[in-house]
């Protein structure tokens, strides 16, 4: 399968049009029309409903899609970690993470870095757990920050000397913010809305399995998410009570509030890369300055 491909197969998916997307490209519309047949025929797959005036995906369609845009951004991560070789350290680090104490640490090796290489890109991705292993295992990033509970049995990592409090986000009229911490009991039969991290990756523990004990599987989850803030909106609206961290950035803002969980639940975190990772300058210096930073302080 050639790249050449895959870049005008994105195209067409993009534009949803052969039309648009040949004007795009810079090649006849029956030359990309018969580009596309090739690559059905060599996958032996229909990617392509081919409606009067509108092109769609298939189901296989939307798969190649995915599994293109994850090709094509590796490749142009690879054609820039060579570009930047050369005396200079310069260049892209990618970095992945949830929203953790983590990060604030991870914030200050990079600030520490920029001092000194003005010249690398830094790259920030946010995502669960199970998002982020993804994209390390796939190359599209370079080091993955990880919440504990997580099989990290084939990476490479540093554990961080940061834990976070796992709580409750409510709303201020909640009868349960009237309470200091909420306990399991409280949550029982209450609509809730929860990390998707749990729900992807077996390779991805629950993070308070063992603290709600049996009650786990009767849990009423009304709502799953990947980004707390996005969370805050649907508890805002009465939706449920979200199972989040601590955050320091006052996301509950005037109408929501935080209660910790009792009895206390804490979370660690570690830094984590593939195993015989082959680093481009820019991010071996940056695995340097994190060995220098963190290894051996817990």
């Amino acid at each position: 399968m050639e790249l050449r491909l895959l870049r005008y197969f994105l195209a067409v998916a993009r534009e949803n049009s052969f039309t648009r997307a040949a004007h795009y490209l810079h090649v006849t519309q029956p030359t990309l029309s018969r580009q596309m047949m090739d690559l059905e025929e060599e996958l032996g797959q229909k990617l392509l409903n081919r409606e009067t005036h509108h092109i769609t995906l298939t189901p296989e369609g939307m798969l190649l899609r995915r599994r293109a845009e994850e090709i094509m951004a590796l490749v142009q991560k690879t054609e820039a970690e060579f570009n930047a070789i050369g005396e200079n350290v310069s260049g892209d680090v990618y970095i992945g993470g949830g929203e953790s104490k983590a990060m604030d640490l991870v914030a200050d090796a990079i600030s520490e870095l920029h001092e000194d290489y003005p010249g690398i890109c830094w790259h920030l991705y946010t995502g669960v757990a199970g998002d982020v292993m993804e994209r390390l295992d796939n190359g599209l990033l370079d080091f993955g920050v990880l919440l504990q509970p997580v099989d990290i049995a084939s990476y490479d990592s540093i554990a961080l000397p940061v834990k976070d409090a796992w709580g409750v986000l409510m709303r201020r009229d909640n009868p349960l913010a009237e309470k200091e911490s909420v306990t399991p009991e409280d949550l029982r039969k209450l609509p809730l809305i929860c990390s998707r991290r749990d729900l992807r990756n077996k390779a991805v523990r629950n993070p308070y399995a063992e603290w709600f004990g049996d009650d786990l599987d009767k849990l009423n989850i009304a709502a799953v998410h990947n980004l707390i803030y996005n969370a805050s909106l649907l508890v805002e609206r009465g939706l449920g009570c979200a199972l989040t961290l601590e955050h320091r950035n006052n996301i509950a803002g005037d109408k929501l509030c935080f209660r910790p969980l009792n009895p206390m639940l804490e979370s660690g975190s570690c830094i984590v890369w593939k195993k015989y990772q082959v680093f481009s300058k820019a991010a071996e210096v940056f695995r340097e300055r994190l060995v220098e930073k963190f290894a051996g302080v817990l």
